[in-house]
């Protein structure tokens, strides 16, 4: 069974009350089954969660607060990025070179899934592919949140002008999840 760090669903809360306030997030976590109610009250970042929780957490939320719109988790993997790139895991970065840094997708992937594999294969000076293999579940709201955290990641970088978007996704039939992303330029 997948797992997602708790890390993922402390993020998506914390968006939840940045954005909407605190009443957002309890009518949020209401709106879920008595059991996920419980997991929620207190989450460690640190620990380990059944994915169809995240996944059932982000169906309260677009449905809740997010308008019935899946894009709106592509808002909260950006500031999941720059919450935990600014802090906890700011040793990814690498200002200046958003090469380098998307070189790291496989340790990324690894610190937030406990199943599968991303890759990264490089396309041009300014541009590569992400690649998503045999995780166990996936979503189309995650998918999207990926998107997000990739974009916000490659500015933190310094990279101006960015673009992510999803080719192919295995919760629309694909056989994998594939990003392609690029940029413009980078800031010096």
């Amino acid at each position: 069974m997948q797992q997602v760090k708790g890390a993922v669903l402390k993020s998506r809360l914390g968006f939840v009350d940045e954005q909407f306030g605190k009443d957002a997030v309890r009518r949020v976590i209401e709106a879920l089954p008595p059991d996920d109610q419980r997991a929620l009250r207190v989450v460690f970042t640190s620990n380990w969660y059944p994915f169809e929780l995240s996944r059932r957490l982000d169906d309260a939320i677009v449905s809740v607060v997010g308008g019935g719109r899946p894009e709106f988790f592509e808002k909260l993997g950006e500031a999941s990025a720059a919450k935990n790139l600014g802090s906890l895991h700011s040793g990814y970065l690498t200002g200046g070179d958003p090469q380098a840094f998307l070189a790291k997708a496989p340790a990324v992937y690894g610190m937030y899934y406990e199943t599968g594999r991303r890759e990264y294969q490089r396309t041009g000076e300014r541009s590569g592919v992400l690649t998503t293999y045999d995780a166990e579940t996936f979503s189309t709201p995650d998918c999207r949140t990926v998107v997000g955290w990739y974009r916000k990641a490659l500015e933190l970088c310094g990279a101006r002008g960015v673009r992510v978007s999803e080719t192919e996704c295995r919760a629309r039939g694909g056989r994998v999840c594939r990003y392609e992303v690029s940029w413009e330029s980078v800031a010096s």
